[in-house]
């Protein structure tokens, strides 16, 4: 058991390392506008392109597991993760860094499936609910403290130590889990179909990119709406070739049968609108306190601290909530709080004082707590055991697409707002934020409709599900 225990703890502590990635660059986007000398929608890719480059690589582990022992993944993971760590702290320019960004989601991608694989082959099922639980607290607070982490080690260092701090750690990682993690899976001869995986690429790119340069529109640009319908298009192929691919037993990248399962469609939903609204905030907030308040790096890290901790204090009291009282008594609150918190962030202006926005974010970040692990356990809880692994694959997907989708909207709205202001220098920013935080509100009007529609209870084989 000691030996279990230090494979999951080491894979844990590996995955915390690659999934602060997600966010740790949200402090530090404006000094990396000014020294690579792009725009917001530019800059913002260097997150986009990360979460998106997560969402086309997850789909493909479980062909990967199936092929690969976990020793050699977890090898193969930290390698990527280690190259692009050491790339992204030389980036002389901004493409080698957005390239260092991909190289880095490669390897997070698959160091995620790996280490709920890992802990459901090998910690016994009396203490599985725990070690899981434990799991998913270290996805969820690897996000949230991103930004004060960042903030601090840039305040002290630069923007270049972000990542170089992170290589003897990778480095430690690489060595103690290559003698650690058990030559186990493997051998299997599972197809891969390359055809999906570009079409998930040309999918999901397209609809992102549409996106992330939707404010371009004001300018006559063509690239959103080509680059919307090149996407959609490839989605409508994607889904009908998995759906084919399924039905002749092939394998397909993505098994799409949970979406036939209503309260897992529902619960996806609500996780996935609130999970990229939470990225989209994370990013744009430090633009607002940089450029529109004049406030440091670390100062702005440390304005997001409290809503970190709140978040990772909350995530096991929410868990134990669940089992008690199920998901409604917690999404439902959680999606309005979420809503009302962006909602206020959309009233900030010059005056705005740091407590405020404080106040602002830990309301916010309660909100993420409060909808987080009950959406995300009770989409799960949902699917008959045979389609567990399917759904674990689309959920860990579109929250990564949803995150991509989420900071490409907030900043699109950012950069709109801040050029039909007709304002300039920190007024120009400080209009866009509020634009960008009005969209975030809105878009979680979708979730505030569909939380109340979820179950009362998860629906298990046989069941009928009851609302």
């Amino acid at each position: 058991m000691r030996t279990v225990t230090a494979v999951i703890a080491m894979l844990a502590a590996s995955a915390f390392v690659m999934i602060l990635n997600e966010t740790v660059l949200s402090v530090a986007l404006l000094p990396l506008m000014t020294e690579f000398g792009v725009g917001a929608t530019t800059i913002q890719w260097l997150t986009t392109g990360f979460l998106l480059t997560m969402a086309v690589v997850i789909p493909t582990t479980g062909y990967l597991l199936s092929r690969y022992t976990i020793r050699t993944l977890f090898i193969v993971a930290l390698t990527l993760f280690l190259l692009g760590t050491a790339l992204a702290a030389v980036s002389p320019n901004f493409g080698v860094m957005l390239a260092a960004r991909v190289i880095q989601a490669g390897g997070t991608a698959i160091v995620m499936p790996l280490l709920m694989t890992t802990t459901l082959t090998l910690v016994p099922p009396q203490h599985r609910g725990t070690v899981m639980g434990l799991n998913s607290i270290v996805i969820s607070v690897g996000p949230a403290i991103g930004p004060t982490l960042s903030g601090v080690v840039i305040e002290a260092f630069g923007w270049r130590w972000v990542f170089g701090l992170m290589v003897p750690i990778a480095l430690i990682a690489l060595a103690v889990g290559a003698f650690l993690m058990p030559k186990l899976g493997g051998g299997g001869r599972a197809p891969l179909d390359i055809s999906s995986v570009l079409l998930a690429l040309l999918g999901f790119g397209g609809v992102v990119t549409a996106v992330s340069s939707a404010s371009d529109l004001a300018n006559g640009s063509l690239v959103p709406p080509v680059a919307f319908a090149v996407g959609a298009i490839a989605l409508v192929i994607f889904t009908a070739r998995q759906k084919r691919l399924q039905r002749a037993d092939k394998g397909p990248l993505l098994d799409l049968r949970p979406f036939s399962e209503r309260n897992f469609t529902l619960s996806v939903t609500v996780l996935t609108v609130s999970f990229g609204v939470m990225l989209g905030t994370v990013v744009v907030l430090p633009i607002y306190a940089q450029s529109g308040l004049g406030m440091s790096v670390l100062a702005t890290g440390l304005i997001m601290l409290p809503g970190g901790i709140a978040q990772g204090v909350l995530a096991p009291v929410v868990g134990r909530l669940y089992d008690m009282v199920g998901p409604k008594p917690l999404a439902i609150p959680g999606v309005v709080i979420i809503a009302i918190a962006q909602w206020w962030l959309s009233t900030i202006g010059p005056d705005t004082t740091t407590g405020q926005l404080i106040a602002m974010h830990v309301t916010f970040s309660v909100g993420m707590a409060l909808v987080q692990t009950p959406m995300m356990t009770h989409a799960m809880s949902s699917l008959p055991l045979p389609l567990y692994g399917h759904g674990s694959a689309i959920l860990n997907t579109l929250q990564q697409l949803a995150g991509a989708a989420g900071t490409a909207a907030l900043i699109g709205a950012l950069a709109l707002g801040a050029s039909l202001s007709e304002l300039t220098g920190p007024a120009a920013q400080i209009a866009g934020a509020k634009l960008a935080f009005a969209v975030g509100g809105s878009l979680m009007l979708i979730a505030v409709v569909c939380a109340p529609l979820v179950a009362r209870h998860a629906r298990s084989a046989g069941e009928t599900t009851t609302v």
